[in-house]
């Protein structure tokens, strides 16, 4: 049962095929869309599916954390979830599909919405294997909503407008600075964020990726603020005298209108209706915007069934699953979950005898893992730091040192401040006194370690010598100089190592420590298949 069978309007022509854009990192026209809010769209059809066939779920109820025996060939004994009332509930199952989305609660600048925090730290916590978690996404969103500002609202070519903290004074055009003399390829480069939305690090420092560091510079270093502004032209712009590309873009799209927000609403309309939604008209005030993470490439290492490589019976999917690789096209995650979905339903049916449980191992691991909750936030009760505190501290951290611009002396110094934070938070807890603060603890606990693991995973692979590649540039002064007006000892950036296109970064959280390791990537698999010998394999079960 696919998106389209469950009633997302994908377009078609007049033959029924799916007509489809130039997305990122795409060499083709591989992405769909029913417009600024697809995926809304399509968790709405989900879950009039769920209702439909009547399959319970359990609101306002926060899993907290994962039940494994200890036993070799560890496999998955159930979960352990916080409910609204403050009160432990145990939930025992021989398998757990685990779809906690991107670490969102990681980061000071995100895209992802404000309630996502992800979960991953809770299954690194119990030994779950990870792999490719240093490959992230980052790209230029709004920040009052957060939302990419990707495709038309770049292809118009808005302004983009930098002023003091107040976000009033000193206001200009800051881009043009490092294009004197070549104003038209400045938008051009604007127009090409479209649909090369990432931070990219072949596209810096001549590609479009220079308008994100750029911006980065603005407001992380400078600690000014930077806005899109759809009311006027960017100086010096004219339609023919864009690249090629962009210009037979827009005059195929026939977008000849005098001002961004008339081209924005002659293309895409319902992209100003959206920020009409949330109470901001783009059509009447400038947008706010920041360079923000987005999508974690990374996660959980899961085998071709979704099934976790050292915990049976875990099967992370989605984001939380890092099969993504290093520069995955837009749209690609989605199919890779919706795959999982079906893969993972097909397997735990296919395997029923896998679904026992021994009521002994559960309980014992139920009575050590509750006991350990209720003496950490026994200990929050008594705590002086407020929770809020706790998060913003791992988020100014992972946005400074973790996100897309890295180094080595940051990242050494960031995984000293992650271990002291993270033994301090064990020791004595963050204040809380309402259950649903008791939920943000228990959040800010997992947060806690999956940044450790996250900060120490990323010196690992700066050390290994990776050097810059997908969304991450690591600074060296002996690399390549971003650009001829800023300094090149702080603002240059090491070529990537190729050779490690052939490995993969393997993590675990074992006894305390983090342990990494690289390891040959998997090969995609060759078949000639003879169909009778196939065929009774499939009869039998033993393609599972």
């Amino acid at each position: 049962m696919n998106l389209v069978n469950l009633g997302v309007k994908f377009p078609t022509d007049a033959y029924g095929q799916f007509i489809g854009y130039k997305t990122d990192h795409d060499p083709a026209r591989r992405g769909s869309s029913v417009g600024p809010y697809t995926s809304r769209d399509m968790c709405r059809s989900l879950i009039a599916e769920v209702k439909r066939r009547e399959i319970p779920v359990l609101e306002k109820m926060d899993v907290v954390s994962l039940l494994t025996d200890e036993n070799p060939g560890r496999r998955i004994l159930g979960a352990l979830a916080l409910d609204s009332s403050g009160s432990l509930a145990a939930f025992a199952s021989a398998n757990v599909v685990f779809a906690v989305g991107g670490p969102g609660g990681l980061y000071k600048t995100s895209v992802y919405p404000a309630v996502h925090t992800g979960a991953i730290g809770i299954a690194l916590k119990a030994g779950a294997a990870a792999q490719g978690l240093p490959e992230s996404q980052y790209g230029l969103a709004s920040v009052k909503f957060r939302w990419n500002v990707s495709g038309t609202y770049m292809q118009v070519v808005p302004r983009f407008i930098s002023t003091d903290a107040d976000g009033k004074s000193g206001k200009r055009e800051f881009l043009r600075e490092y294009f004197d003399g070549g104003i038209a390829r400045l938008n051009s480069l604007v127009f090409l964020k479209g649909y090369q939305w990432p931070f990219d690090t072949k596209k810096i420092p001549d590609g479009s990726s220079i308008i994100d560091l750029l911006v980065y510079m603005e407001t992380v270093i400078k600690g000014r603020r930077v806005f899109l502004d759809f009311r006027e032209n960017p100086e010096g712009f004219e339609i023919g005298k864009l690249d090629e590309e962009a210009r037979e873009y827009l005059e195929k799209s026939e977008a000849f209108q005098s001002t961004p927000i008339g081209r924005l609403m002659h293309m895409n309309p319902g992209a100003v209706a959206l920020y009409r939604d949330h109470n901001i008209e783009i059509e009447h005030e400038p947008l706010e915007i920041a360079v923000c993470a987005q999508h974690n490439n990374g996660g959980l290492a899961g085998n071709h069934w979704w099934e976790s490589l050292n915990i049976r019976g875990l099967f992370p999917v989605g984001e939380v699953n890092g099969s993504h690789g290093v520069a995955r096209p837009g749209g690609s995650a989605l199919n890779a979950g919706q795959v999982g979905g079906f893969r993972i339903a097909e397997y735990i049916a296919g395997t029923p005898s896998a679904a026992s449980l021994a009521e002994g191992i559960f309980t014992r691991n139920l009575l050590g893992e509750s006991e350990d909750i209720q003496a950490f936030l026994g200990r929050c009760r008594k705590a002086t730091r407020g929770w809020k505190s706790v998060r913003a501290e791992i988020q100014t951290r992972m946005t400074r040192y973790g996100a897309h611009i890295r180094s080595v002396d940051g990242l050494k110094r960031a995984v000293a401040e992650a271990r002291k934070q993270m033994a301090s938070l064990e020791k004595e807890g963050c204040r809380v006194s309402t259950p649903r603060e008791a939920v943000h603890a228990l959040k800010n606990r997992q947060l806690c370690l999956a940044h450790r693991v996250y900060l120490e995973t990323l010196l690992f692979q700066l050390e290994s010598g990776v050097g810059s590649r997908g969304s991450s540039m690591v600074q060296d002064a002996s690399g390549t100089a971003v650009h001829t007006l800023l300094d090149k000892m702080e603002w240059s950036f090491a070529a990537e190592d190729p050779s490690f296109r052939e490995k993969v970064l393997e993590t675990v959280f074992e006894k305390g420590e983090v342990k990494n390791r690289w390891v040959k990537r998997r090969p995609l698999p060759e078949s000639n298949l003879w169909f009778e010998t196939a065929w009774a394999e499939f009869r039998r079960g033993d393609i599972y």
